[in-house]
């Protein structure tokens, strides 16, 4: 994780580094990744909202930590912003209205704008910014912390969306106060120099995910997902496996069932699609996945290794959270931020992280 956040920060050393570690750090857990970041010496740090803004701040060491919030409208909410130290993002006329009444009742506050160059989703767009720039007290009491857009197609280094976006990036900038920007997630940092700007907001490389298709992933695997055996058996005759009985099972088979399902974030689209190791042999998931349980085919696998309390891989090296999420037609993203809080998390942060 360390060792990943020091690579991306080494390929813009004129930029600052951030990390995003919304979602509980994309399932990992937010408290113990940041404080092994902070110590490593990132100063700036992205969460969705207020609440886990509100953890981190707890968690961090360094008091000097500034923790943006994406989800920065702050209606009712502008009292915990200012307990908890935190930056809002914002991205509509209307929260910025809101942030600067509390920005001038309070004596100033920091925030950052988001604006939308072309993703169509969050952020100040064309006419907005014309508005805040022919009307400059709408930013009264207001220290701009950053500037910031995202990138949509940052995955596919060609498209020609990335140049259109830094091009409306920069001609919206133009119009606002002089203020640090930042535009480049994960893949935007790898699309090169001239995306990388002052702040970097890298949050899936981190964790070793791939993202950028259709190249060899350059980020050190970051994640182990374990699963224990309960229960192995010999199958005597062909027989059905789990609900709905579709599956049907040689005679002879060696089954294992483990202690992971949906209700852990292993997604109900495995089902007779998934695989696990076990001892570095890939073994596949048969049946349909349930709510706690989910069931392998073991035959040929060493006695020793399938014992009820031995352990399944289903994410490691070989076959990462990109690889799983490729049997079950989604994204590593949506298999880390899917594993459920029953599964315990072991954090090892060694000289590289």
């Amino acid at each position: 994780m360390v060792e990943n956040w020091r690579a991306l920060a080494g390929r813009a050393p004129g930029a600052v580094c951030g990390a995003v570690v919304k979602a509980d750090a994309y399932g990992l857990g937010a408290a113990e990744i940041g404080r092994a970041l902070s110590r490593a010496g990132c100063g700036v740090f992205f969460v969705a909202t207020p609440a886990e803004g509100a953890v981190l701040r707890h968690a961090l060491a360094a008091a000097t930590a500034e923790i943006l919030v994406f989800d920065g409208d702050v209606e009712d909410d502008a009292a915990r912003y200012d307990r908890h130290r935190l930056t809002p993002v914002l991205g509509t006329l209307e929260a910025l209205a809101r942030w600067s009444r509390h920005a001038r009742a309070q004596g100033g506050r920091r925030a950052a704008l988001m604006l939308d160059t072309g993703m169509s989703r969050l952020g100040l767009g064309e006419p907005d910014v014309a508005t805040v720039a022919s009307e400059p007290d709408r930013l009264a009491g207001i220290e701009l912390a950053f500037v910031m857009s995202h990138l949509a197609c940052a995955d596919s280094p060609h498209h020609p969306l990335n140049a259109g976006q830094k091009a409306a990036f920069d001609a919206m900038r133009a119009r606002l106060p002089a203020a640090p920007a930042s535009f480049a997630n994960s893949a935007g940092i790898l699309l090169g120099p001239e995306f990388h700007y002052d702040l970097l907001r890298p949050g899936a490389a981190l964790y070793g995910l791939s993202v950028v298709s259709g190249r060899a992933n350059p980020m050190r695997r970051a994640v182990r997902l374990r699963a224990r055996i309960l229960q192995t058996r010999i199958v005597d005759s062909e027989s059905p496996v789990g609900y709905g009985a579709d599956r049907l099972i040689a005679a002879g088979s060696t089954l294992a069932t483990i202690a992971m399902g949906y209700a852990d974030g292993l997604p109900r689209a495995l089902g007779d699609r998934g695989s696990g190791r076990i001892g570095g042999t890939p073994v596949p998931l048969v049946g349909r996945v349930s709510m706690d349980l989910a069931t392998l085919d073991v035959t040929g696998i060493e006695p020793g290794l399938i014992r009820p309390g031995c352990v399944v891989d289903l994410i490691d090296d070989e076959h990462d959270a990109d690889a799983l999420a490729a049997e079950a037609g989604t994204i590593g993203y949506e298999i880390l931020a899917r594993i459920g809080r029953r599964v315990r998390r072991i954090h090892r942060f060694g000289a590289d992280g």
